[in-house]
């Protein structure tokens, strides 16, 4: 007889078992063979211990002797910890024209880098102005330049494409 799903989040513990027959382990993680779930919940009692159903889709149940708070609060050090170690990949925007002076081209380098270091990825948007629109090609020749230029670094996300006045193009992290 398969187990319905649990009604409240985590596994079912003690009488909230509903299975007939369990495969028992005990709390030295020693497998004790398949057992009618009232020879296990003794078992568990006599350790003063809980019962804690851990593999419910399996046939039978497994079940496991263990202290039921003690586990659960491994659990939430593991999940707190996971999330501080994840780092939310952040979208970083540089924004250049087509005829940038070589210093400055330098500057939005150096921060493309630093970026990169971090695991952002970084949008480049090149926009035109004016007249510069009649000379897309010297735009385009600059983000060929800047996609060479990172090839170690990076990858290129997003191809340069047109929105508008401005040309955008995403690099990632490698």
């Amino acid at each position: 007889m398969n187990a319905p799903p649990p009604s409240k989040d985590g596994p079912c513990i003690n009488e909230d078992i509903r299975a007939l027959r369990v495969l028992l382990i005990d709390d030295a993680g020693e497998k004790q063979g398949e057992m009618p779930i009232a020879a296990a919940l003794e078992a568990a009692k006599e350790a003063g211990l809980d019962l804690v159903e851990v593999a419910p889709q399996a046939v039978p149940p497994v079940c496991k002797i263990m202290d039921y708070g003690k586990y659960k609060f491994q659990e939430q050090k593991k999940k707190a910890e996971a999330r501080k170690k994840a780092k939310a990949v952040e979208i970083k925007e540089v924004k250049v024209r087509p005829n940038i002076d070589d210093h400055d081209y330098d500057v939005k380098v150096r921060m493309m880098e630093r970026f990169f270091e971090e695991g952002d990825k970084v949008k480049v948007t090149l926009r035109f102005r004016g007249r510069e629109l009649a000379h897309t090609h010297l735009g385009m020749e600059l983000l060929d330049r800047m996609r060479d230029q990172f090839e170690p670094l990076a990858k290129v996300e997003q191809e340069p494409r047109f929105e508008g006045r401005q040309v955008v193009m995403v690099m990632s992290p490698r």
